[in-house]
């Protein structure tokens, strides 16, 4: 017996289709493409493809077909100003006003360039603070701005540690603030564990030391809502192709506070120009005076174009709305598995507390890989991390309570027939 908010469900699966039947975002599950009998839950690694941006990707290609050179300025999505069209719909949920997004890049060059735009050592400031259980990426990236700096990055990269592998304290982010530290970089939130780092509490604390400070909002931008210029962050970046469905390889996106307009970029490009001056091909840079300035090449039209038309479901949907389903099916999932799974050497490696937890649940099992395996080929697809993590990502959009059921039904069979020991407890080559 499973017990939700005082009722007592006698049958989940009932109550599953229950929730669903009330469930507003429901009509937008038929907006995507769904392989049939197959569950899909890994969306906070990669999206799925829906008929919008499918649409406006094969609108992009006619357009390419039809104007040539002049799709630039012609046709359905004029690609000059693609950009800053995408820009605009997704600055609601970041909480920005559009100039102060960009869809551009990917998320490790634009780390690098808002790295070295806001990376400043000087006398005794010229550490960086980060965390442990950051994507390596982040890691990659800060390591080679400081090399780039003649910087030992063993000394002047600080991460920070974490208690238990799972969680970053974000006490222990504030004593790393010290008047050594020029600048820190943080995950919205953490990968593997789901855990919302306070962004507005760091961004105060780091700001009352005189430290500028970015996140890194890949696994949440699409999943809960921000508020970046509400709370003052100076800068943020992020990929489109998980809980925004923009497509593998979609181009990011970045953030840059209004009151660091005017400032130039580290690594300046032709794509950061004003636009009025672009092509009169000075060889003086005439920065484009907002978030544009941070761009650097030509934008990947056809890597940019499906993301339209997924964020036209995001103004429809709201974030707020996503949000309030996302907490649902997490928490039907959190129940499910502590009511099922439990005595079969499972535990829950995510934030039970719903303002810390993000959108996807971490479940820990020794052989969490080739448990993995065996959920694939029973139709379910999960995502593996290293080294014991199974990550469930229920996305609003197009998972639904059934799904979430038939998911842990589907470990307890799989538990149950021990049908994981065929195979190895190895990662594949991705993932």
């Amino acid at each position: 017996m499973i017990s939700f908010k005082g009722e007592s469900v006698l049958n989940s699966l009932e109550y599953a289709r229950k929730l669903d039947r009330e469930d507003p975002l429901a009509p937008f599950r038929d907006e995507f493409y769904i392989k049939p009998d197959t569950i899909y839950l890994d969306g906070n690694s990669l999206g799925l493809l829906s008929k919008r941006a499918e649409r406006t990707l094969l609108s992009s290609l006619e357009d390419w077909k039809e104007y040539g050179i002049d799709g630039w300025t012609q046709g359905r999505k004029p690609w000059f100003y693609m950009s800053e069209q995408a820009s605009e719909l997704l600055a609601p949920l970041v909480g920005a006003s559009p100039e102060e997004v960009m869809v551009t890049g990917s998320t490790t060059v634009n780390l690098h360039q808002l790295v070295a735009t806001f990376y400043k050592p000087k006398g005794k400031r010229t550490k960086i603070v980060a965390d442990e259980l950051n994507f390596p990426s982040d890691i990659y990236a800060l390591q080679s701005q400081l090399q780039i700096h003649g910087l030992n990055p063993d000394e002047h990269l600080i991460r920070v540690k974490s208690h238990d592998g799972r969680y970053i304290a974000e006490e222990d982010i504030i004593s790393a603030m010290t008047d050594e530290v020029a600048l820190v970089v943080l995950p919205s939130i953490l990968y593997r564990s789901g855990q919302i780092i306070d962004m507005q509490r760091l961004t105060y604390e780091a700001h009352k030391r005189g430290i500028l400070i970015g996140f890194d909002g890949c696994h949440s931008i699409g999943a809960i809502p921000h508020s970046f210029s509400e709370w003052d962050v100076d800068f943020a970046f992020w990929c489109n192709y998980k809980h925004l469905n923009g497509g593998p390889g979609a181009v990011a996106g970045l953030y840059v506070n209004r009151k660091h307009f005017g400032i130039l970029p580290g690594l300046a490009g032709w794509f950061g120009s004003n636009k009025e001056k672009q092509f009169d091909m000075e060889h003086t840079f005439t920065p484009a005076g907002n978030a544009g300035t941070f761009q650097i090449g030509t934008p990947h039209v056809l890597s940019l174009a499906p993301l339209l038309g997924s964020l036209e479901m995001f103004a429809e949907a709201r974030i707020e709305n996503i949000r309030s389903k996302s907490l649902g099916l997490t928490n039907f999932l959190i129940e499910l598995i502590a009511s099922e799974l439990t005595c079969m050497g499972f535990t829950i490696g995510s934030p039970r507390d719903n303002s810390i937890r993000g959108g996807h649940v971490s479940l820990e099992h020794k052989e969490a890989a080739r448990i993995c395996k065996a959920l694939k080929e029973n139709g379910v697809i999960p995502d593996f991390r290293a080294p014991n993590i199974i990550r469930l990502a229920p996305v609003p959009l197009y998972n639904s309570y059934e799904d979430v059921w038939k998911v842990v039904q589907m470990l307890k069979t799989i538990m149950d027939e021990k049908q994981y020991e065929k195979f190895k407890n190895e990662r594949d080559v991705v993932a």
